[in-house]
Order: C-alpha cells, then structure tokens, then sequence
C-alpha cells in the first residue's frame, strides 16, 4: 500500500495547528503536517527550513504570513510542489512611503502592548479585525485564537513581524507557477480582502478563480471548516500537471 501523499500547512503570524481547525481530520487522505516556523525572523528562512524538514515532494498551503513563505518556497524549490494553496494572504512587499510607515507604525504600536502588557492583550486587541465581526462574541473561537498566540513569546512576534516588514515582492514568483493554485480568503476579510486575492489569481498564468468563502473573516479556516475543506478536496483532486 502506498504512503500517502504529504501535505504541508504554513501557518500565520504567531499561529500553530489551531489555526487550521478541522482541515487535518477532514483530509484522511493525506498526510497533513503543520510548519513550525522556530526562531526564524525572515520568510526566506522560514522556507528555507520547511523545506530542509519536508519530503521531496509535496503539496503546500500557507496562511496569512504562510502564504508568503509558501511563496518563497516556490521561488526556492518549485520542482517539489505538487499543488499550492494561498489563503487570506498577500504577494506584494511592504508599500513606500505614508502607507508603509504606517503599516509599521501599527505593527510597533502591537509588538509594545506584546512588551509591556503580555501577548494575550496583544492579540485580543489584535483578533478585533481578523475575524467576521458577527463571530467577535463566538467565545469558544475568540479564547482558541488567544491561547494560541499566548503560546508563543514576545521575541517570536517581534521575529516574525520583522520576516513580515521585509518581505520580498513575490510577483514573479506567482508568474511562475504551474501546478493545481487553490487562491481562497474569508469574503469579510478586511485585512487581506477578496480584491487583494483577486490580484494573486491574475498574476498566475492559469487565472484560477478566487474562493470567496462566505461568512468568514482572516482566520477562515476556524471560523468556516466545511466551506474550506470543500475547496481544499476538490483543488487537491486536480491532477499535478493541471496548472490551474
């Protein structure tokens, strides 16, 4: 009997398994492994270690910052993916000027209540715009995301904010890629929005279309399981040469 095939998850920024809800038991087919990014402070060297851990080939899914690392991956060892997968995340670098500054500036401004106040704090002011608003008073899923990111320590988002701050342009990577692209965000995602991924699915060669799931924000997989996992199973059905 066959191994199965390896499926690699890359979560966000202070994010671990739980940021991926149900989508490990709801794929029995595969062999699903969550990245753990460590001490890494540069998404190059985020992916520079998923892929000295991972199997010599494999399909991928990165969330938020992991979406980038996916990326990098991409840009690094295209010939070992099998099928990619961008969720709630972005290609483009920082922006310059005003726009940049600020991104900065609001990134600082939760690393020092991280600092000063704990991680929790940080992250209970931080989930207020990343997930749909009607889910704010769901308390079950607001104290997983908040004891997730107390998991991890101060220095590590400081690590990680710094990976996201300098993070290369990743337009021609997308350019590039020619295997199954599953492009998927919450439709009320208000920090990486369905327009942000529309731009993802135009810059890949096959033009896939975006999914848009319906009810959920940022952290789409906790908050709409099914709809994600739907998606998920039919993009991991297509086969390797089919680039779309």
């Amino acid at each position: 009997m066959s191994a199965k095939p390896t499926l690699l998850l890359v979560p966000g920024l202070m994010c671990d398994a739980t940021a991926w809800g149900a989508v490990p038991a709801g794929l029995p087919g595969f062999d699903c492994r969550v990245v753990d990014h460590g001490q890494a402070d540069s998404l190059v060297q985020m992916a520079e270690q998923l892929l000295a851990d991972a199997p010599e080939r494999f399909a991928l899914a990165g969330h938020s910052m992991g979406g980038r690392v996916a990326l990098e991956v991409m840009r690094l060892a295209p010939e070992r993916v099998t099928h990619l997968g961008l969720f709630d995340t972005g290609h483009l670098p920082k922006p310059a000027g005003a726009a940049g500054e600020e991104e900065v500036r609001k990134r600082m401004a939760l690393l020092a209540i991280a600092r000063e106040q704990g991680v929790r704090t940080m992250a209970a002011e931080w989930v207020k715009g990343m997930v749909a608003p009607q889910r704010l008073g769901d308390a079950a899923l607001i104290e997983d995301i908040l004891a997730m990111f107390e998991r991890k320590s101060a220095d590590i988002f400081e690590r990680q904010l710094r990976a996201l701050i300098q993070r290369p342009d990743a337009t021609d990577v997308l350019q590039r890629v020619r295997v199954p692209t599953l492009v998927l965000c919450g439709e009320l995602d208000a920090w990486s929005t369905p327009a942000q991924h529309q731009a993802i699915a135009d810059g890949l060669p096959a033009r896939p279309a975006i999914v848009a799931v319906p009810g959920g924000g940022h952290m789409v997989m906790q908050e709409q399981p099914e709809a994600v996992l739907g998606a998920m199973r039919a993009w991991l059905a297509q086969p390797e040469g089919a680039a779309c």
